[in-house]
């Protein structure tokens, strides 16, 4: 089995990158030309035909390439097994749906391989904006093959920041004040990239986030010099029983700290 960290996993992303151009070409198709959409998840979550078709490329093209990977997508039905693997594929066919359904240009191919419950190498591609985020364990984060960074935010400066409207009065006055809320991004992946690239310097993330909204994205946050952790300050894990997560903070590593003690975070349940 590969091990970290870059080198090995290169060939992993090259991969990946080809998968979800393929996969993002394809949907194209079906943007702004009235998908069929049903509902999943007790009718909260919205799933069109064009994520069942990514899903497909996606797996045709990575599951035979790496027969010893296991397999965690949002459109397939989730298989056990892949506990057994070290390794495993985690895809998001289609990060923001909602968007997608929209007509609107912020969603994304998310496709990551996970090793030991940490991503190594991620790719996310917006085919409408044509914007294509990499990154490998160990390597830079990339957009369109150029480097990229977080901010370097000023301790006592203004900061943008993207999260529900609620959450803005659970921050200490003082600190709340410094917040410019940035417009919703439906989807949570791209939200990230936008830290990564610096457009925003964090995100704060709602209970109920799963593995492939987060795999490929966090890699290239954490390579651009973000973090992204729990409401304790903790790193995720994935590829576990259960793969969603609580509260969940995105941020250039140096704002974690701040934004950890200025918030009061809400009771999960």
């Amino acid at each position: 089995m590969r091990q970290t960290p870059a080198e090995p996993w290169a060939d992993d992303l090259e991969l990946l990158r080809a998968a979800a151009r393929e996969a993002g070409r394809a949907v194209m198709g079906f943007f702004r030309n009235d998908p069929h959409v049903s509902w999943k998840n007790g009718g909260r979550s919205p799933v069109t035909e064009a994520d069942f078709a990514a899903n497909r490329i996606l797996a045709d093209r990575l599951r035979p390439a790496r027969p010893d990977y296991g397999w965690l997508s949002e459109e397939s039905d989730d298989d056990a097994s892949r506990l057994s693997h070290e390794t495993l594929f985690v895809i998001d066919p289609i990060d923001g749906t909602r968007a997608f359904i929209a007509g609107e240009p912020t969603w994304v191919v998310s496709a990551a391989v996970v090793h030991r419950g940490r991503p190594v190498a991620g790719v996310l591609y917006a085919p409408v904006m044509e914007e294509e985020f990499t990154a490998v364990a160990g390597g830079p984060a990339l957009r369109n093959g150029a480097a990229i960074s977080v901010n370097a935010v000023r301790p006592d400066g203004p900061l943008r920041l993207a999260c529900g409207k609620d959450m803005l009065g659970l921050f200490e006055s003082g600190f709340a004040a410094r917040i410019e809320r940035a417009p919703h991004v439906p989807s949570l992946a791209y939200r990230l990239a936008m830290v990564a690239d610096g457009r925003l310097d964090a995100t704060l993330v709602r209970p109920d986030a799963q593995d492939w909204d987060l795999a490929a994205a966090e890699l290239v946050l954490e390579a651009a010099g973000g973090a992204l952790c729990d409401c304790n300050g903790e790193a995720i894990a994935y590829n576990r029983p259960d793969v969603s997560h609580g509260f969940l903070c995105a941020a250039a590593a140096p704002l974690i700290g701040p934004l950890l003690r200025h918030f009061s975070w809400p009771r999960e349940g």
